[in-house]
Formats: structure tokens, C-alpha cells, sequence
């Protein structure tokens, strides 16, 4: 059984910042790639971030310079740092990993349950 629980979301004013986490648990063997998803109102879910298991990482054009995606392989977590937040940033936060499990062939792919984030104007 694995999980992934994010946490630090919440609502904010236009220009701050929040960092969300997420912790992965369960019989685990490796992890590869994390990434960070979010789904606006009326959107469909789009991929904002990504860092490998080498820690090359990737942003989204709309949110480079203000975004920075990171990894503890130690603690099992995925960060994303959101600064210079914008109304238009108003999404649910879903962390997401290939992960393989004790035992496991090959890497799944497993979603946490989501965390709000609210940018007030």
C-alpha cells in the first residue's frame, strides 16, 4: 500500500507565497519521478512541475520564476514552493510519483488526494 498526503495549502492574498509538501509512505522500493498537478475551476488538471529521480526538473511556462519543485529522497517528500502567487494560481494541488514497492517489477503511478489552494485578489 502506498500514499502520498500533501499538505500546506490554504488561502492567501495576490503576491504571497505557500509551500505545499507532500509524503510519501508505504513498503517502498524507489521512487522516480514526482510531479505537482493542479485542477482551476472548470479546467482540466495540467501538469505544473516535475523533477526526476536525478533531480532534473521542469515548470510550466506560467509559473517558471515563481514555482521551484524539490525533492528528499530521505523523508520521501516532494516540495513545491509557490511564490508571487496570482488569483489565477486558485486550484486543487495534487502531488504524484512513479513509485516502485518492495517486491514490485516496475513503477506505478499514484496520485495523493489533493490540497486547495485559494489567491485572493
Amino acid at each position: 500500500q502506498v500514499e502520498l498526503v500533501e499538505s500546506g495549502g490554504g488561502s492567501v492574498q495576490a503576491g504571497g507565497s505557500l509551500r505545499l509538501s507532500c509524503a510519501v509512505s508505504g513498503i517502498i522500493d524507489s521512487i522516480g519521478s514526482m510531479y505537482w498537478y493542479r485542477r482551476a475551476p472548470e479546467k482540466s488538471r495540467e501538469l505544473i512541475a516535475s523533477i526526476t529521480s536525478r533531480y532534473n526538473t521542469h515548470v510550466l511556462d506560467s509559473v517558471k520564476g515563481r514555482f521551484t519543485i524539490s525533492r528528499d529522497d530521505t523523508k520521501k517528500t516532494v516540495d513545491l514552493q509557490m511564490d508571487t502567487l496570482k488569483p489565477e494560481d486558485t486550484a486543487v494541488y495534487y502531488c504524484n510519483a512513479d513509485i516502485r514497492t518492495i517486491g514490485g517489477l516496475s513503477l506505478k503511478n499514484y496520485w495523493g488526494q489533493g490540497t486547495q489552494v485559494t489567491v485572493s485578489s
